[in-house]
């Protein structure tokens, strides 16, 4: 398990994570009944040309290959952490609009705890759901457990 955890951080750290303009996707299932946010988030991905979620990146695909993916709650720790080094570096390097299916994420989701903060961040990102991004953090409401 610790060669596959260190090719995986290798992974996370190094293999491509870019993203067209305005066509970056993130979606939020950590903690939640349902994966009804990944499922609203690829049916977007599917009918929006340049659409791309960490998932579809080649880091995210070499991540998957390596079977790693799966919902947080279902996955070690570890597992999340490599994750969450992927979802930083893929957010660092988007720009313009971010698409995020996240209703009803749960404040330990890797959106509320990583990607939200670093998209408030990243200059390059200008709105969510093509809202202003700080309204939309400043209306997002997370589930508590």
């Amino acid at each position: 398990m610790e060669n596959l955890l260190e090719k995986a951080r290798t992974i996370a750290l190094k293999a491509d994570v870019a993203t067209v303009p305005g066509g970056a996707v993130v979606y939020s299932v950590s903690y939640m009944p349902t994966s009804e946010n990944k499922e609203k988030a690829y049916a977007f991905v599917r009918s929006h040309a340049g659409a791309q979620m960490l998932d579809d990146t080649p880091c995210g695909r070499e991540l998957a290959a390596l079977g790693l993916d799966g919902r947080v709650d279902e996955v070690s720790e570890e597992i999340t952490k490599i994750w969450r080094i992927a979802s930083l570096r893929y957010i660092a390097a988007a720009s313009g609009n971010i698409n995020a299916f996240v209703d009803g994420a749960d404040e330990r989701s890797t959106f509320c705890t990583t990607e939200l903060a670093e998209i408030l961040q990243n200059q390059k990102i200008t709105s969510i759901n093509g809202q202003n991004k700080f309204a939309f953090a400043r209306d997002f409401k997370p589930r508590h457990y």
